[in-house]
């Protein structure tokens, strides 16, 4: 009696079934929802969670290059980037004194700690799941089927562009050049300082990933020497006649800030430090990534809280409090004039400084845009699965690079300046910070979804006060731009309604909802088919879902056929001539 089994490819044989085998997948089911676990090879922990996400990848395409150092920098090079030398003066002038800014950094130290809590257990119950967020989303809101995958997919890809880094690192190079420019040689400069850093991130993982561990030194470099002047200055060892004038009367000027200024000023502290859960994006790529995470991960935000502090140390110590306030010139700029004289290069020398800076964001949020486009491309809830997720011949994410570098393209060529290109830059936050608050609650799901079904306990769990937090901070940041300026309803970014980046992110993600309607319930049901997951290996080691219509008809032999996750189960079956 000969036994054979048969695949997807061989599926076009007509064998005489004998018997079907179980599934491979272990499965745990509670009600509809059937979880399963797979363990990959940069943890000894399984990952446990719902079938129908991306099916986990044993061996990660990508290697495992990212280490404690690559991890830290990673973050480090997201969070420092052109705010720390240009938002103090913004921030100033929102809380009124020198006083409050200090404790306006240290609540975002509080704030960011408890979002970076949350990160750490989500990514200790997915150790094997790249993606951060995509997969975060997708297993905390399991119902309706595929609804967070395809919204979160589509927001992503639509606002995947970088074109305001890229702008602002064209204004700096151009700064270095100390030369005028119109708006299209501006944006010639943007693409071509985008294009070398999709070049730098498409060649090698590996290399690019220390690029970025040299960058991240520079940046903390760069910190460490104005932190070190700031303090010699208040030491009185330079020509500085007064580096006391601010902090005699720290607290001057605080009952003149406004409830508007307030919270602008405390958005855009926030968003100073945003970058510190951007190596989560990477997970899979890190041998024992909870180990590695929750010493890298905050380790990096402390670093760069304590050395936020010290740089506006510096930078109120060099100049008085009307000095900040009325200069045209970005804070470092003012420091460095003071500390050094008007002719003596300083602006070139921090135009370099701010250049490299900028540059090295760019490639830090290049890299993790891209982990999160191939995570959502393996959900296969977007078409051409094979672009998203591929890695071949280079290794790299290829296809989000290229998608990142065409959209950017996009979005620095079409808007013109001013307030289209505000507009633009301002619109794709608001559905962001949506996704975080859900984020932030769908961790007191998981773990509800978690304890009815026994799953083990997580390697990390944050405390609940800190889930509180970070489901205040980002309920903040949803209601915080609703508040008018105080220059009235047209006074903000741009000279039109304030909040119609606000109206138009909320309706964006109301037609993405609708979209969803339509692709998922409408057209199945108008046409006679359900959807499907099936999955894909590729011959470089990627995995990945695709959503396949099959008709109703062929429903019981299709789920007969396939296990939870979308495998084809094997079939033991005899030769014809055995039968006989």
């Amino acid at each position: 009696m000969g036994i054979s089994f048969w695949s997807d490819k061989e599926k076009g044989a007509d064998p005489q079934v004998h018997a079907a085998t179980s599934s491979q997948e272990s499965v745990i089911q509670y009600g509809d929802i059937k979880y399963t676990a797979a363990e990959g090879a940069n943890s000894s922990r399984p990952t446990y969670q719902d079938a129908a996400g991306a099916p986990v990848e044993t061996s990660s395409p990508l290697g495992y290059s990212v280490s404690f150092w690559v991890s830290l920098t990673l973050n480090i090079n997201q969070m420092v980037g052109t705010g720390i030398f240009s938002t103090p003066a913004s921030i100033l002038k929102g809380v009124g004194s020198v006083g409050l800014t200090m404790i306006y950094w240290f609540i975002g130290y509080l704030l960011s700690q408890s979002v970076l809590a949350v990160y750490l257990e989500l990514a200790s119950y997915f150790p094997s799941r790249s993606g951060s967020e995509v997969v975060y989303l997708e297993q905390a809101y399991p119902k309706p089927r595929y609804f967070f995958p395809t919204i979160f997919a589509i927001k992503h890809v639509i606002f995947s562009f970088g074109s305001s880094n890229a702008i602002v690192l064209a204004e700096y190079l151009f700064g270095l050049a100390d030369s005028s420019y119109t708006d299209w040689q501006l944006k010639g400069v943007a693409i071509a300082g985008y294009t070398v850093a999709l070049i730098v991130v498409s060649i090698n993982t590996k290399w690019s990933l220390r690029i970025v561990v040299a960058f991240g030194f520079i940046k903390i470099a760069t910190l460490l020497l104005i932190s070190i002047a700031g303090l010699v200055i208040l030491g009185g060892h330079t020509r500085i006649p007064d580096p006391n004038i601010n902090w005699r009367n720290a607290w001057e000027g605080s009952s003149s800030a406004s409830a508007y200024g307030a919270t602008n000023a405390m958005v855009k502290i926030i968003f100073s430090y945003s970058g510190y859960v951007n190596a989560f994006g990477l997970v899979n790529e890190i041998q024992n990534p909870i180990k590695t995470l929750r010493w890298s991960a905050p380790f990096s935000l402390i670093l760069v809280t304590v050395l936020y502090i010290l740089v506006n140390v510096a930078y109120f110590s060099a100049a008085s409090r009307e000095e900040i306030l009325n200069s045209k010139q970005i804070a470092a700029g003012l420091f460095f004039q003071k500390l050094f004289g008007a002719g003596s290069g300083a602006s070139r020398a921090l135009n370099v400084l701010i250049c490299i800076s900028a540059f090295g964001n760019l490639i830090a949020v290049m890299i993790n845009t891209s982990r999160l486009l191939r995570e959502t491309g393996r959900q296969g809830v977007l078409p051409w699965t094979r672009f998203w997720t591929y890695t071949k011949p280079l290794g790299t994410p290829l296809g989000p690079y290229v998608f990142q570098w065409l959209i950017t393209l996009l979005m620095i060529v079409a808007p013109p300046a001013g307030d289209a290109f505000n507009f633009v830059v301002d619109l794709s936050t608001y559905p962001a910070n949506i996704f975080n608050f859900l984020l932030m609650v769908g961790l007191i799901l998981v773990r509800r979804q978690r304890g009815r079904v026994n799953l083990p306990r997580s390697e990390y769990r944050a405390w609940n006060l800190a889930i509180g937090f970070s489901v205040l901070t980002y309920l903040y940041m949803l209601v915080a731009p609703w508040y008018p300026p105080t220059t009235g309803a047209n006074g903000g970014d741009v000279s039109f309604w304030y909040g119609t980046y606000l109206v138009v992110g909320v309706g964006l993600l109301v037609l993405c909802g609708i979209y969803y309607y339509l692709w998922v319930s409408v057209l199945p049901n108008w046409k006679g088919y359900e959807l499907r997951q099936t999955v894909l290996e590729f011959d470089n080691g990627s995995v990945s879902h695709k959503l396949v219509k099959v008709p109703k008809s062929e429903l019981a032999q299709w789920d007969e056929d396939h296990d939870a996750v979308g495998h084809l189960r094997r079939r033991i079956v005899h030769d014809s001539a055995d039968s006989a």
